[in-house]
């Protein structure tokens, strides 16, 4: 044994992240070259002798090339079959269980005829989560690269002496109200709140966020037509300083491109609406306070 393989070895003894057959076996053949008989080895690393044999041959055959393998042939045969991981695959890509939304490990285990644990494994190590489900939407505006390419330019790079909005309406806002007063949190109890509730309506939040300062103009209006809309940009009109342009970012909602809506932008010259591609909300950044409001 040369010192460069007895410092490799004498680390896998120590090594906490080492398997523990690999420094059982290193742990073995330093004992080997310190002169120690085999039946002692046996009872020190708690193997039998002819393992003790056996890992001392291979070492001196081959040295610490493929050290710690397991020989083909040898160690635990897997338990499923190929074809029945292949079935268990095809099954949660192509199809449902009978009246239900997707599989489950326990459904997919009484279908196959193997435990849910193995189909938990088969599924973890394929990365296949059939319980999740991610919605997505494709744009199909003509103009959708013109249209991003006009919001983005705003968040990136804005006009000097101007304001950039990005307007919404949060719409259909239950107003909700408890049939009794809550009880406070104490020691050993959580808040509480009645399980049943009043009807107080609905409302639409109508929000303008300020994308420089992150401030938010918003009100609560009944509905959401362009009668609504006019006022909230008269809203806007007033708390936004004279001498600062307004450049606003909206959806393609009816109610923003309404002739009466039209006709307002015309007499105020300082508005400028900038119109998201459709089918794309992520790009107005009203949509992220909207979802943190919403949690």
């Amino acid at each position: 044994m040369s010192d460069g393989q007895r410092e490799v070895l004498e680390t896998l003894t120590s090594l906490r992240t080492a398997a523990y057959r690999v420094a059982q076996r290193a742990q073995v053949v330093l004992l080997a070259a310190d002169g120690v008989s085999n039946s002692e080895i046996s009872e020190v690393a708690g193997v039998s002798r002819p393992t003790v044999l056996a890992w001392r041959g291979q070492f001196e055959k081959d040295g610490l090339v493929g050290f710690g393998d397991v020989a083909a042939g040898r160690g635990r045969k897997p338990s499923i079959s190929d074809e029945k991981v292949a079935e268990i695959v095809d099954l949660t890509l192509h199809s449902k269980p009978e009246g239900e939304t997707h599989w489950s490990c326990r459904s997919m285990a009484k279908k196959v005829g193997v435990s849910s644990a193995s189909v938990q494994r088969i599924w973890s190590a394929r990365g296949l989560k059939p319980h999740l489900v991610k919605t997505f939407t494709l744009s199909n505006d003509r103009h959708f690269e013109e249209k991003l390419v006009d919001v983005v330019g705003l968040y990136l790079n804005p006009p000097d002496q101007a304001v950039v909005l990005c307007m919404d309406e949060k719409s259909q806002i239950q107003a909700l109200d408890r049939t009794q007063p809550s009880l406070p949190m104490t020691k050993g109890r959580a808040g509480t709140m009645t399980y049943d509730y009043q009807r107080h309506g609905t409302t639409t939040l109508f929000a303008a966020l300020n994308v420089l300062t992150g401030q938010v103009i918003g009100r609560c209006l009944p509905r959401h037509r362009n009668t609504e809309f006019l006022k909230f940009l008269r809203i806007i009109d007033r708390e936004v300083p004279k001498e600062l342009e307004i450049h606003m970012i909206c959806d393609n909602y009816g109610t923003h491109k309404h002739a009466n809506v039209k006709k307002w932008l015309t007499k105020h010259p300082r508005f400028h609406l900038h119109f998201t591609p459709t089918s794309s909300s992520w790009v107005t950044m009203i949509e992220r306070w909207f979802r943190d409001l919403t949690t």
